[in-house]
């Protein structure tokens, strides 16, 4: 895969030189601020259900059952001089249970190793292709979609899976709905008005799946999802200029669309957190990838999602060894949050899903209670309790690189101070994410 002869590793990756990084082995920092894992049990019965009284919203499809239950408790302040936290964002688009059992694969990895998850929901995955109609996508035909609609059992499946992840603790955000990301219609093209269109059927789609699916056998989302929905990832992480003064209009509180972000500590764009996927030191090269897994196998199998299957053990572990190295690179470091972005997919025989699980293991196994493994709700709401000074103090410091003199100076006095060699501003971006997706439904690119 070529692009006007730039080669696949300069848009999805940094040379590594520039970006120099610790080698340092192990995340011990002294100072173990607490794990702020969601806690089970309390505000569910016996088969995950809330105890409260479910307040139908609309025709039934979601209904309002009060806070959601499975959250850390309410985020403080860092102290002077304390270590800052390490957060993991683990994130999924399109959201969808295809069949292949993906969702509650991971559903089950979460609760096995306390973490909690952003599923970014594709709207059109709550509605029938029968019903295709309703969908009126900006600058696309009435009822197209690049992605496949699901058939009724699957739409079944999904909302299931996304009733028992909201009360295990995890978010909802949205995909929004019909994935364009070439020719006219791409949403690289679309107006803060028709992302206010996109964003209102997404809504609606999942507002009104019993209207529409005409399902009477399942229980209501069991949340407002107007009030629930506070970010995004737009397809293939296009467009995010125009959506954020939407964004911002609607009361969003972050947006991570943009690609090629460096590890350090987010700021707002246009009032809005941005918390983009990240460039992560990528082994056995001299260049860096995106924190996702499409942006992985396009540097291995050339954006095929059937290579060579002799060669899966060893992607397998280059993908484990990327996330798990860009991990070890923050916690090391600067402590920036660090963000995987996935696809409940089954590419090249299923080794990104494997190399997430595996990460996911050998994060909670490090045996640093100070790593949180977060929603990005969850993670706002950290930032969003922080002293503004301390966060501008934060982001002064570069990718891999961790105070000087300990984090106990650095943080002493509690409020923000001039700091060399680091990278501040409200962006830094490095590099672009793969255009294209592979055929199939539930298989899109980022």
């Amino acid at each position: 895969m070529s692009d006007g002869g730039i080669s696949r590793r300069v848009l999805l990756g940094v040379g590594a030189t520039a970006l120099m990084t610790m080698g340092v082995a192990g995340c011990s920092t002294g100072d173990e601020s607490g794990s702020g894992k969601p806690g089970k049990g309390d505000g569910q019965d016996g088969d995950g259900g809330k105890k409260e009284q479910a307040k139908p919203i609309g025709d039934g499809s979601t209904a309002d059952t009060g806070p959601q239950p499975n959250q850390p408790e309410k985020p403080r302040r860092l102290e002077p001089g304390e270590t800052p936290p390490q957060f993991v964002v683990f994130s999924w688009d399109g959201a969808g249970e295809v069949g292949n059992g993906l969702f509650p694969r991971f559903r089950k990895v979460a609760e096995e190793h306390g973490a909690a998850m952003t599923f970014f929901l594709s709207g059109l995955y709550l509605l029938p292709e029968s019903k295709a109609k309703l969908y009126k996508p900006p600058n696309n035909p009435v009822g197209a979609s690049d992605i496949g609609y699901l058939k009724d059992a699957n739409i079944k499946l999904t909302l299931q899976n996304l009733r028992a992840a909201w009360l295990e603790g995890h978010e909802v955000g949205t995909h929004f709905n019909g994935h364009f990301c070439g020719g006219q219609g791409s949403v690289e093209n679309w107006t803060s008005q028709q992302w206010r269109s996109e964003i209102d059927q997404a809504v609606e789609f999942v507002n009104k799946w019993r209207t529409n699916t005409g399902f009477d056998d399942l229980e209501p989302l069991p949340f407002d999802y107007r009030k629930e929905l506070i970010g995004a990832r737009t397809p293939c992480l296009l467009g995010q200029e125009n959506l954020l003064p939407t964004a911002a209009e609607l009361g969003w509180r972050y947006d991570s669309s943009s690609s090629g972000g460096l590890q350090i500590w987010p700021a707002k764009k246009q009032g809005v957190w941005d918390l983009p996927l990240q460039s992560i030191p990528f082994p056995g090269k001299g260049f860096e990838v995106l924190s996702m897994d499409y942006n992985i196998l396009a540097n291995q199998s050339d954006a095929s999602t059937k290579g060579p299957p002799e060669n899966y053990p060893a992607w397998r572990k280059q993908a484990t060894d990327a996330y798990f190295g860009g991990f070890e690179r923050v916690c090391n470091g600067n402590r920036a949050p660090l963000f995987i972005g996935n696809h409940f997919e089954e590419w090249n025989g299923g080794i990104y899903m494997d190399a997430v699980e595996d990460t996911i293991r050998r994060i909670a196994e490090s045996g640093h209670k100070d790593v949180r493994m977060v929603s990005f709700r969850q993670l706002v709401d950290w930032l969003d309790a922080q002293d503004p000074a301390v966060l501008t103090k934060l982001r002064g410091l570069n990718v891999g690189q961790a105070p000087a003199e300990g984090w106990k100076t650095f943080l002493g006095g509690g409020t923000g101070g001039e700091t060399t060699g680091g990278t501040g501003g409200e962006t830094a971006g490095a590099t672009e994410g793969a255009s294209g997706q592979p055929d199939g439904a539930g298989a899109q690119a980022p």
